[in-house]
Parts: structure tokens; C-alpha cells; sequence
């Protein structure tokens, strides 16, 4: 269901009913790591965070990565940020 460097690969998934009675399932939300931080990136126009993980942590899909150290849930949340915390590569 996700990816094998998420940290949500491991996690038990529940089948579960929404408002409208379908069965979807779902994961429980698991405790945010403390993450070490590199440093920061001046983020320049059209910047992609696939693109900054791929530079910084080696990894394109650790993108999230880089959204829980800057303590956002979605991506276009550092889009007008022009200063973004990077992660150490191991944490």
C-alpha cells in the first residue's frame, strides 16, 4: 500500500466505513520521528521537493521527509517558503 521508504509501510491498515457506508481502508497516523536538521535550502522559483530530496537525501520519493521536518502535511504548504529545513539523510 505505500512505498518501502515510508514510515507508514509497516503500519497495521484497517478496513473501515465513511459517511457514505463505503469501506475504505485506512492507517492510524503514526508519531512523527525527530528528524535532524542539515540545514536550509533558499528555495528558487518552480523548485520541486522531489527534486530537493533527490539532491539532499538521495532519495526523490523522500519528499515527505522534507514537508515533517518543516512541519507541514502537504507539499504546496512551502510552496511561497523561501527558506526550507532539510533533514539529515539517516534521520
Amino acid at each position: 500500500m505505500f512505498d518501502d521508504s515510508s514510515r507508514y509501510n509497516d503500519a497495521p491498515v484497517e478496513t473501515v466505513e465513511d459517511a457514505r457506508g463505503r469501506e475504505v481502508r485506512a492507517v492510524t497516523p503514526q508519531d512523527t520521528p525527530n528528524r535532524r536538521l542539515a540545514g536550509y535550502h533558499r528555495r528558487q522559483q518552480a523548485q520541486r521537493l522531489d527534486h530537493l530530496a533527490h539532491r539532499y537525501l538521495g532519495d526523490a520519493t523522500a519528499y515527505w521527509k522534507i514537508c515533517e521536518i518543516n512541519d507541514v502535511m502537504h507539499p504546496d504548504q512551502l510552496a511561497e517558503r523561501s527558506m526550507i529545513a532539510i533533514p539529515t539523510k539517516e534521520g
